[in-house]
């Protein structure tokens, strides 16, 4: 199996578990690879010995390229280093590209190049061509020719092409990377590792010296990871999830290498939950089911064995097999559009390698159910029964067409996809999607391969997928609460119908979600009250600093939003419009929310105003940290120090104003200002108004008993 493959990573960690099961018993583990991290390994293996054999390989002669530059295509470059390469070396080429794609313009580019060069040939090299294809390329060429192989990475390891001693490296590789937001698979195109790369450049010395011509400079390949990313956390982890459940461990209860992300763990047990392979337990935990137990036994991924089981039971075993097959095989109707149903016609009727391959896995795939003769069909026409078992396979990627003869879907997951090109499918209302995803740089999922859906089906064999969904909501244009009965496939409305009587514990949970959408905006707030929210704020973050903790509670936005159930819910009774919002009394709501005897220490330390030697009473701004007095500077006359509040521990910023109410002074320390700035100030002042700022020192005079003039 692949190195760090999903199945190696599970087999190692299975059977390091058996082995502390087993202790009594002692297994012992040997552990072979050419490109692992033995550090790593070793120490998982509680620093067992480490042994390195060099092995032979003939030299090969690494050449460096030009540093990549963003957005550089690799095509151009390829072509230009093979060409090289024929010209400064003799024997085959092996030409390593991320994709097919990649694949066949490089082929384009190099038969127009090579045209009147008889000697060469040119020969792809990928997953998907026929096998015939795959031999010639890699069987020795005829005397006297040479061969130019253009392969993905499929020819890094194992592979020994004759007659090749020259590799043309672009240091690319294409990648699926597993998405457990959506469920989905994309292909990304990364940078291989030093581990890969030293792999590929071996291919040119395995039977005599060669030549390595990597593509990118020696500064950019010391920036390499040194070895390549774990599947592990790059893949779906629905199969290892139930074979996880069906061992009765969790993953935190092994030793991994790398530990299965929790996230992308997560969503594959939801989807076995979904698959019927996983149920709650007692302790709110996963358990395998029997039918999870048969669906482990097949040599299958999850959803494959579930629909084949599934297609057993409801008397269509045959067509479950085949579509299995059609599944996992490469396509046998390339280029002929998504519909699955055309390659299930071509499997009956068609001929040819590939075909031919599918019929035996479809056949090995029916071996492995039950020989049952006697169980009736499910009545339904065989168009049916392929969607039917699709979407037993892929419930989450059912899909409803979004505008009639459009090619956008929604599925059942809430996801979007669509056909970039012109499909015979875009005339079906419903489909599920047996493939789709999207390359690095994509917005949109692509459908690839697809059936036409039947939604009566969800009235009889797929009703097992449907839910019923009391949904209460605002009707936004006429703001109103309007509550329905919805039947639904996932993210999917089937059906819906008015409920003409509301629980009162739904709606208000729908009252309460709308004011969470909409934020507390939505509710009648007064300064008054925007200021009783700021004081206690500042009381609770002065003895949060003081001492770790407080009493006063937090009563942000975002805290009270967590509290609507205590303090807003009670009092909604009557609200079933949009404006019946904007009568409430929110006072004495917030008001329960701040125990006895809280209100009055909120008076006495964070007072709604302040008493000044003209005998005013200034309002604080609590919207400011610190707190804001903003005072006219002749009603300070006789105030010596900064006031402050909160027990003296937090002194106020004073604002100090022109008689005509202008900014003339910000200060935290009015001792030092009627020390060190008034004066200036008072010049300024002087001429405008001269009876209010003849005095020399007011606050030294008031502080000797002397009148002002206030």
């Amino acid at each position: 199996m692949r190195e760090r493959s999903l199945d190696a990573d599970l087999a190692l960690a299975l059977t390091l578990n058996a082995r502390v099961l087993l202790r009594d018993e002692p297994l012992k583990v040997l552990l072979m690879s050419a490109t692992l991290e033995g550090e790593r390994l070793s120490a998982l293996l509680a620093d067992a010995p480490l042994v390195r054999s060099e092995g032979r390989m003939h030299p090969v002669a690494v050449r460096w390229g030009a540093p990549w530059r963003a957005g550089e295509r690799v095509e151009p470059r390829v072509v230009q280093t093979v060409l090289q390469a024929l010209d400064e070396e003799a024997g085959s080429l092996l030409v390593f590209l991320p994709g097919q794609g990649e694949i066949r313009r490089v082929h384009e580019a190099l038969r127009e190049r090579l045209a009147e060069r008889q000697d060469i040939l040119l020969c792809p090299l990928h997953g998907e061509l026929q096998l015939n294809d795959q031999r010639a390329a890699i069987e020795p060429p005829p005397p006297g020719r040479r061969k130019v192989v253009l392969a993905t990475n499929i020819a890094e390891t194992s592979l020994t092409i004759e007659g090749v001693r020259v590799v043309v490296d672009a240091g690319l590789a294409r990648v699926p990377r597993f998405d457990p937001a959506s469920g989905m698979t994309r292909l990304e195109t990364r940078r291989i590792s030093r581990a890969s790369a030293t792999q590929r450049a071996g291919r040119a010395g395995r039977l005599e010296p060669g030549s390595c011509y990597r593509l990118w400079s020696e500064d950019q390949h010391a920036q390499l990871a040194a070895f390549g990313e774990a599947e592990m956390l790059q893949a779906d982890l629905a199969s290892l999830a139930l074979q996880l459940a069906r061992w009765g461990a969790e993953p935190a209860e092994l030793s991994w290498l790398d530990m299965p992300p929790p996230a992308a763990y997560a969503q594959a047990q939801t989807l076995l939950a979904d698959l019927g392979a996983l149920q709650r337990n007692a302790r709110g935990g996963w358990q395998i089911t029997a039918h999870g137990q048969r669906m482990a036994t097949l040599p299958a991924h999850p959803r494959l064995a579930h629909m084949l089981l599934r297609g057993h039971a409801l008397g269509w075993p045959g067509v479950a097999a085949s579509l299995a097959a059609l599944l996992v095989e490469r396509d046998i109707l390339r280029g002929a559009g998504a519909d699955l149903a055309l390659r299930m016609q071509a499997l009956e009727a068609g001929r040819g390698a590939d075909v031919q391959r599918v019929r035996q896995l479809a056949r090995q795939f029916r071996s492995l159910l039950p020989a049952d003769t006697d169980l009736p069909a499910a009545p339904l026409s065989e168009a049916q029964a392929l969607a039917a078992l699709l979407a037993f396979a892929y419930p989450d990627r059912v899909a409803r067409q979004r505008q009639e003869g459009g090619g956008s879907y929604r599925l059942a997951n809430g996801r979007a996809a669509q056909f970039v090109e012109p499909d015979g499918l875009m005339k079906q209302p419903w489909l599920v999607i047996a493939e789709l995803g999207s390359q690095q740089g994509q917005r949109e999922e692509r459908i690839y391969r697809a059936v036409a859906l039947d939604a009566g089906l969800f009235d009889g064999v797929l009703g097992e997928q449907v839910r019923l969904h009391d949904e209460l909501d605002w009707d936004e244009r006429e703001g109103v609460l309007r509550a329905e009965r919805q039947r639904r496939v996932g993210e999917l409305v089937l059906a819906r119908e008015p409920l003409p009587s509301l629980d009162e514990q739904a709606r208000g949970q729908a009252l309460l979600a709308l004011v969470r959408r909409r934020g507390l905006a939505l509710l009648p707030w007064t300064p008054e009250l925007r200021q009783w929210q700021a004081r206690i704020a500042l009381l609770r973050r002065l003895e949060v600093e003081r001492q770790g903790e407080s009493a006063w509670p937090e009563l942000s936005d975002a805290a009270l939003l967590q509290r609507l159930e205590e303090w807003l819910l009670p009092y909604l009774g009557k609200v079933s419009r949009l404006s019946h919002f904007a009568q409430l009394d929110l006072a004495p709501m917030l008001a329960t929310l701040l125990p006895w005897p809280l209100p009055r220490q909120l008076d006495e330390l964070a007072p709604v105003a302040i008493e000044v030697p003209s005998g005013s009473r200034i309002r604080l701004d609590y919207s400011e940290t610190p707190p804001v007095l903003a005072v006219r500077l002749q009603e300070l006359f006789g105030l010596a120090e900064t006031p402050r509040i909160a027990g003296g521990s937090q002194p106020v910023k004073l604002h100090l104003l022109s008689p005509a109410r202008r900014p003339v002074q910000v200060t935290q320390d009015l001792a030092s200002f009627w020390a060190n700035t008034y004066a200036e100030v008072k010049k300024d002042l002087k001429g405008r108004y001269p009876k209010l700022f003849h005095k020399l020192d007011p606050w030294v005079e008031s502080l000797n008993n002397k009148k002002i003039d206030r």
